[in-house]
């Protein structure tokens, strides 16, 4: 019978923040596949765990894939462990998911620690949704299409950033989409942990030391291209309908169908905004 392939998330700096199902699943697994063995084996020893590890990161994981995909057929498990957090977001791991994926074996979720996701989740800001950006791009060309392409996104945006890039890149955060809220996280999880909220014009004044590992959470508003009209709020099409309706020349439907063609929006979405409106008061 086929082993599995278990992705364990890891402590992204506490080492108490690991669940007891992926501590069992590290001590019964035939091989743990780690981005930095050495990292891997204080987690190891924290825990005492005596299972064998190999490396597997950015460099060597198309070459040591094939050697694990053979080992999970045979039978063995394998877990697959990052440096810290979850593997495969912005870390390696990815290409022996696919393999793993594409040879039919089975691949299992062993959830816990998230940068972003911690982030996210003491930042104040919205988290109904969200986009995660990984870190921008170092090379100028690219680096500019990623901030340009920010202009575009509405809503509450993660990604990391390398401390002697943090500065620059809120300085450009800035000039694409505004003095946004932002809240930039330090060594989250660890000792010196530290959160800094506020305009980036505010925060770059804030700004913790450079060290440690950062992650931004921002709140964007999506910017308007040339020629277009920013979307009303419910509440703008609750007033404008109400105006409408109110001198009985227009049916309801009739007023719903003048407003979607105002705003440039489909009928169905102006009558479910005014009636949300209504319910929330």
């Amino acid at each position: 019978m086929p082993g599995t392939l278990f992705v364990v998330a890891t402590p992204i700096g506490n080492l108490e923040d690991i669940t007891v199902r992926a501590l069992r699943v590290l001590r019964e697994v035939a091989v743990i596949a780690a981005e930095d063995t050495r990292r891997t084996a204080h987690l190891l020893a924290r825990h005492a765990i005596s299972t064998p590890t190999t490396s597997l990161h950015e460099h060597n994981e198309s070459k040591k894939t094939p050697a694990l995909i053979a080992r999970l057929q045979k039978g063995d498990d394998v877990a697959l462990v990052s440096d810290a957090g979850t593997p495969t977001i912005s870390d390696p791991g990815g290409h022996l998911v696919r393999q793993a994926i594409d040879a039919g074996l089975r691949v299992e979720p062993i959830p816990g620690p998230s940068a972003p996701m911690a982030a996210l989740a003491v930042s104040g800001l919205p988290t109904d949704t969200f986009t995660f950006l990984g870190f921008p791009p170092i090379r100028s060309k690219p680096r500019i299409e990623w901030f340009d392409r920010l202009r575009t996104v509405a809503g509450t945006v993660v990604f990391f950033e390398a401390p002697h890039r943090i500065r620059d890149t809120l300085r450009a955060l800035q000039q694409a989409v505004g003095d946004c809220p932002v809240v930039v996280g330090r060594e989250l999880t660890k000792a010196h942990e530290e959160l800094v909220r506020g305009p980036i014009s505010s925060v770059q004044n804030r700004l913790p030391n450079a060290l440690g590992e950062f992650t931004v959470v921002a709140r964007i508003e999506r910017q308007l291209g040339r020629g277009e009209m920013r979307a009303p709020s419910s509440q703008e099409l609750v007033s404008e309908f109400g105006e409408m309706t109110a001198k009985s020349t227009i049916s309801r439907r009739g007023a719903v169908a003048a407003l979607a063609r105002r705003h440039g929006m489909a009928p169905n979405d102006v009558y479910a905004a005014i009636e949300a409106a209504k319910k929330s008061g």
